[in-house]
């Protein structure tokens, strides 16, 4: 194709206004996206930064951060994901615009409570660390430049002059490595951090700071600016709130789940009700777990406990006609009649199978949802055990599991650090005796399915049950089933409908 000389001035000054508007890969996301987007470029967007969060998150626990055994993990998860994460080409402007408007989207959804600013600041911290390391030297220091962190190199005669201060100082550095390392002259102030771990040398209210520490800097700088503009997001709320296209959505994307949504189940009738007890100790979760045994003490379960727990039974293949037995012979063991029971709470059953009213199939809850929404109140026993549960309380409950001392450490750990999901899959690695469970959990269908993998062979970790009840060792790891298939933007309108279906089970 051939361009008049016009036509190739017009595309020239096209591509310069673009570089203008992003001339770095990295960036601090100080001036908000002006352009219009559709919806559904809006959620797409939104989507993909969730989950390259999500795996920043789990790896961030997983391992220590900055290690070759982490950047090497995080490098091939964010391969997977095909997410403009790295050091990109110069003229790169869609991936640039993509990770531009798709930080401003969160920042919007996650500003609007204290927990998932929190978890929000956290995350993209990590990630801008990845970034800026894998930036070469020049590119390192354009970015510098271009943030208004251009610090002054000090020369060789003085670094000479200091060579023996900066080694005694500057931990790891010796005279030899000095030499070698380029020093920056930094003002106290922008260098708290590192004077307070004693990893620099002062002078006249100065650091003198090695090229490798800089990132210390430069993310202490950014997570300034960042939870500032999370703060002053938060305060702009209500004019978004009042946009009845976009709340919903992000209200959505604060509570997202970005898996299978365990709703057409390949097992359905193949689970007897016989079985539910043992399956509740050996492929439950902890949740679900914690309301069975509830229901089967108490006889009953108050409307979020029904809810959380029912739609968990249909998603790992109880039908219909199992479902409405298994809730009446329970329900009319304590003080629920069958006439109580067919008049009222058969209704709701039949209702979130479809079946009544909207004839909506209803999904079962993902760990978010479960996390984030209706915490239980005294009396009731949905929620998330490691969310919701007193710590002392949690840790009687992993004892009398015959949880491991260490292991109650491991998970005890997690909680306090608000890592509720990984509390979870670090509850599954102590409970089938495996070391790494080799994908993230997020929903408590999940579990199950892959506990019964398991159990029954059909996926090899580092250790396989056998027959006897005992784990013996595995050498192969096989991927479990992708978690991260993008949903659709059905996935809001379902939540909205979950929430119609409460009113169906309002009677306790």
């Amino acid at each position: 194709m051939e361009f008049s000389s016009r036509e190739r001035q017009k595309l020239w000054r096209l591509a310069g206004d673009r570089r203008d508007q992003y001339p770095h890969s990295l960036q601090f996301y100080l001036e908000p996206p002006t352009e219009s987007i559709s919806l559904v470029e809006f959620e797409s967007f939104a989507v993909d930064r969730l989950k390259l969060l999500k795996v920043v998150e789990n790896l961030g626990v997983s391992y220590v951060r900055g290690t070759d055994v982490y950047k090497t993990k995080l490098a091939g998860e964010l391969r997977k994901l095909k997410f403009p994460y790295r050091a990109l080409a110069e003229d790169d402007y869609e991936a640039r615009r993509k990770d531009h408007i798709s930080h401003f989207i969160l920042r919007l959804a996650y500003c609007q409570s204290e927990d998932l600013r929190r978890w929000f600041l956290q995350q993209e911290m990590d990630l801008f660390r990845y970034r800026f390391n894998e930036l070469t030297g020049g590119l390192m220091q354009k970015f510098l430049e271009h943030v208004n962190l251009s610090f002054e190199a000090i020369g060789e005669d003085l670094k000479n002059e200091l060579a023996n201060e900066l080694s005694a100082s500057t931990p790891g550095f010796s005279l030899p490595k000095v030499k070698e390392q380029m020093f920056y002259k930094v003002g106290l102030a922008d260098a708290v951090d590192l004077f307070r771990a004693r990893r620099v040398y002062i002078k006249d209210g100065f650091a003198y700071v090695p090229f490798k520490e800089i990132d210390v800097i430069v993310l202490n700088n950014y997570r300034t600016k960042l939870s500032k503009a999370l703060a002053l997001t938060a305060r702009s709320l209500p004019s978004i709130q009042s946009d009845e296209r976009l709340q919903p959505l992000l209200n959505h994307l604060s509570h997202s789940y970005v898996g299978p949504d365990y709703s057409v189940q390949k097992n359905t009738g193949k689970i007897s009700l016989d079985q539910i007890d043992a399956l509740s100790v050996k492929s439950f979760p902890l949740c679900m777990r914690q309301l069975h045994r509830a229901l089967r003490d108490s006889h009953h379960l108050r409307h979020g406990g029904r809810m959380q727990y029912g739609l968990f039974l249909k998603g790992i293949g109880l039908t219909l006609e199992q479902a409405l037995e298994f809730w009446k012979k329970e329900f009319i063991r304590g003080k629920v009649d069958a006439d109580k029971f067919d008049k009222g709470y058969a209704y709701s059953i039949r209702h979130s199978y479809g079946k009544e009213g909207k004839r909506t199939d209803y999904t079962p809850y993902s760990c978010m949802k479960i996390i984030m929404s209706n915490p239980p109140s005294q009396g009731d026993y949905h929620g998330c055990p490691f969310r919701h549960s007193d710590p002392e309380l949690l840790k009687q409950k992993l004892q009398s599991y015959k949880i491991s001392p260490s292991g109650i450490t491991q998970v005890l750990e997690l909680v306090k650090g608000m890592h509720y999901q990984l509390a979870c899959q670090k509850y599954f690695e102590l409970t089938h005796d495996v070391d790494d469970i080799g994908f993230s959990l997020n929903h408590p269908n999940q579990y199950f399915t892959e506990s019964q993998k398991l159990l029954s062979g059909g996926r090899e970790l580092k250790k396989e049950f056998n027959n006897s009840g005992s784990f013996q060792q595995k050498n192969n790891s096989q991927e479990s089933i992708n978690s991260s298939s993008t949903p659709t933007s059905s996935n809001a309108k379902t939540d909205t409908e979950l929430e119609e279906l409460e009113a169906y089970f309002t009677e306790d």
